[in-house]
C-alpha cells in the first residue's frame, strides 16, 4: 500500500472514530467492516496508534473484538485508556469491558 493510500485509510477511519458516541465503544474490525476492508482491523489499530496527536480522536473508545483493551500500552501511563472509559461510564475489569454488547456501537448500523 501507498503512504498517500494509508494517510487515506487513517483519515477514513479517524471519520468513523469521530462519530462513536461518548459512553460507547466499537472494534477495530467493525471498523475495517464499515470502510469495506473487513480484513484491515489491524490496519485501524495503526490508525488508533498513529492519533494520540489528535485530540479529536477517541481512540481510548476502539477495542478489539471481544472488548480487550488491547490498545492500552499506546496511551501515556499505565491505565490512561481504562481511566478515559470509566470517566463515561464503561466498566473495565481485567482490561475487558464488561457487558460489551451492550456498550458496542455499530457503525454499519449506526452511522
Amino acid at each position: 500500500m501507498l503512504t498517500n493510500d494509508k494517510t487515506n485509510f487513517f483519515e477514513k477511519v479517524y471519520v468513523v472514530a469521530r462519530q462513536i458516541p461518548y459512553g460507547r465503544v466499537t472494534s477495530y474490525g467493525a471498523i475495517a467492516k464499515y470502510l469495506g476492508a473487513a480484513r484491515s482491523a489491524r490496519m485501524v489499530g495503526w490508525a488508533m496508534n498513529a492519533s494520540h496527536s489528535m485530540d479529536d480522536v477517541p481512540a481510548h473508545r476502539v477495542v478489539n473484538r471481544k472488548g480487550m483493551l488491547t490498545g492500552k500500552f499506546h496511551f501515556d501511563g499505565t491505565n490512561l485508556m481504562q481511566q478515559l472509559l470509566e470517566n463515561e461510564g464503561v466498566k473495565v475489569v481485567n482490561n475487558q469491558i464488561v457487558d460489551f454488547e451492550n456498550y458496542f456501537w455499530d457503525p454499519q448500523e449506526e452511522c
